[in-house]
């Protein structure tokens, strides 16, 4: 079990910059597979990124690619979203999930269903 906080998020122009932080406890992160998902309101989430246990393997939405990089430091049991060049396209409630994969460390997920934690969200608004 599991808990997730994310912050970081908030209001920033067409362009800046956020870094997304999600804070795990009551685990041990090296344990798990670690994504991102958005949601903006009537659409459904969808992934945005995702690491391996190691950070050996990554996963970018088409969406984000080489705007956004994913990281974790497993020694502080924190995993990260750096948003460069963010756009208004980019607004949503962005979420921070973990799934348990004790079998390997190069593994990551993409789906939803996939991941068995969740942090509250915290909204990334990007004006015009």
């Amino acid at each position: 079990q599991v808990q997730l906080v994310e912050s970081g998020g908030g209001l920033v122009q067409a362009g800046g910059s956020l870094r997304l932080s999600c804070a795990a406890s009551g685990g041990t992160l090296s344990i798990y597979v670690m994504g991102w998902f958005r949601q903006a309101p009537g659409k459904e989430r969808e992934i945005v990124s995702a690491i391996s246990r190691n950070s050996g393997t990554t996963y970018y939405a088409d969406s984000v690619k080489g705007r956004f990089t994913i990281s974790r430091d497993n020694a502080k049991n924190t995993v990260y979203l750096q948003m460069n060049s963010l756009k208004p396209k980019d607004t949503a409630v962005y979420y921070c999930a973990a799934k348990r994969h004790e079998y390997s460390t190069w593994n990551v997920y993409t789906r939803r269903a996939d991941y068995d934690y969740w942090g509250q969200g915290t909204q990334v608004t990007v004006s015009s």
